[in-house]
């Protein structure tokens, strides 16, 4: 895809992440700011946006936490495949913010909004909006998604904008026991706040993050509030395998909560309790009948909470559908080998793992060659410790491309089959040798010649 480029106060410009990329990425970082109420620390905001939305309907925002290494990990976070295929499904943009933080200053000069992160957001989603030419990403709603001190930002962020989030993920973290206990000023909690879909999902393996997500529990569901408690087993305070539960709690909340595309007022729809499910605090089971008791999980439909009962008991949850099958393969002759490039989303269900290359039938490769799960399933793009693909250190991220280097027949046949975090394998997509042939190409509007 062509690179574009947009004047602007901030950097901003518009990347491919991918060979053979179909949508487009924004990058606006704004510098630290001395004046009061104004952020602290500098923030870079990475946008992406599936080349099928003609119109926004809202911004996934992926949250990182505290300190520096988690602030690199947010560099990638926009550009995660599994995540991307949540965005495209519901014509989200997905945001990832990315905080300058220096590894001893205090974090809260972020991660709570009210030091200024909240009014710099809003000015990126306007800013972001002008130069991506969608007006609406200004006004859209929002899905929080937040680790440790992003989970501490989210919590404050619905006590300012109830009326714009869909629904929020805390994962290993909330700011309620510290505005409880008066070590930072307490908000006041609209009513509407309760009325957001939330699910908090602590690592059983982890006891601050791990209290104060139960206290909040707690003192929501006595409200009435729509939220959920579910403890992954396997973890402490890193991410482990919640995003196969979180795009699933999204993709619920998000069918229930979106208006109509077509409907005059564009305002988020409350819960649907018809279809909510129950589940007993700490329990593992669940029920279609509302409890007596507060100290019951809120499961937006049934489908999450068949997804949720396999999770706290495994950390993780199963899938029995294969992934999408590859597409727009290209073959091109080298002077080293034949190179395949390719394009492939993610499984919506339990993500992208890696490839299969076959040549004339006959299995010749994987990518990754050796796949390494150091947090979760092991995925084609890795995975941090914060749920961001991991970034190696000549910062590039794995891309869909591989060289044949032996002399291969001219006639020969290649198939590429995508694999899921699960192990199940995708159709194969084809592309053939047969009279592939070089040609000239030019490029009118950027003066440029090339040989296809």
């Amino acid at each position: 895809m062509p690179k574009k480029f947009f004047p602007l106060l901030a950097l901003v410009s518009v990347l491919g992440f991918a060979p053979l990329a179909r949508a487009a990425s924004y990058t606006i970082e704004y510098p630290p700011s001395t004046g009061p109420g104004e952020l602290v620390f500098g923030v870079t905001y990475r946008l992406w946006i599936p080349d099928t939305a003609t119109t926004l309907r809202g911004v996934i925002v992926h949250q990182h936490g505290c300190g520096e290494g988690a602030c690199r990990g947010g560099e990638t976070a926009a550009e995660d495949l599994h995540w991307q295929a949540l965005a495209k499904k519901w014509d989200c943009a997905l945001l990832g913010p990315s905080y300058h933080q220096p590894e001893k200053e205090n974090c809260r000069l972020w991660c709570d909004p009210r030091n200024g992160s909240d009014a710099t957001f809003l000015k990126a989603l306007q800013d972001l909006a002008a130069q991506s030419n969608h007006p609406e990403l200004a006004k859209v709603p929002w899905c929080l998604w937040g680790h440790s001190g992003g989970a501490f930002w989210s919590s404050l962020m619905q006590t300012l904008h109830p009326e714009r989030i869909v629904a929020i993920w805390f994962r290993s973290g909330t700011a309620f026991s510290t505005w409880e206990k008066g070590d930072i000023p307490k908000p006041e909690i609209p009513e509407a706040a309760y009325g957001i879909p939330m699910m908090l999902n602590p690592g059983t393996k982890e006891n601050k993050a791990w209290g104060g997500s139960l206290e909040m529990f707690k003192a929501y569901r006595a409200k009435a509030a729509t939220i959920g408690f579910a403890p992954d087993p396997r973890t402490g305070h890193e991410c482990g395998d919640q995003r196969y539960l979180a795009i699933p709690f999204f993709d619920a909340c998000l069918t229930q909560r979106l208006p109509a595309k077509t409907a005059v007022e564009q305002k988020l729809k409350p819960v649907d309790f018809k279809k909510a499910c129950y589940a007993p605090l700490l329990g593992d089971s669940f029920t279609k009948q509302a409890p007596a008791s507060g100290e019951a999980s809120w499961l937006p439909n049934e489908a999450f909470a068949k997804a949720w009962v396999e999770y706290v008991q495994t950390g993780a949850t199963s899938d029995t559908t294969p992934p999408p099958r590859p597409f727009t393969i290209q073959i091109r002759d080298t002077p080293n080998g034949n190179e395949l490039t390719w394009n492939a989303e993610a499984d919506f269900e339990s993500g992208l793992a890696g490839f299969i290359i076959e040549r004339d039938g006959v299995e010749i490769a994987r990518l990754p060659e050796k796949p390494v799960g150091r947090f979760g399933r092991p995925l084609f793009q890795g995975m941090s410790h914060g749920d961001t693909p991991d970034k190696p250190k000549d910062g590039a991220l794995p891309v869909m491309r591989y060289l044949d280097t032996k002399k291969a027949d001219a006639k020969a046949v290649y198939r590429i089959r995508s694999i899921n975090s699960v192990g199940l394998v995708s159709e194969a997509a084809s592309v053939s040798s047969v009279g592939a042939k070089r040609f000239l190409c030019c490029d009118y509007n950027g003066g440029k010649v090339c040989i296809v």
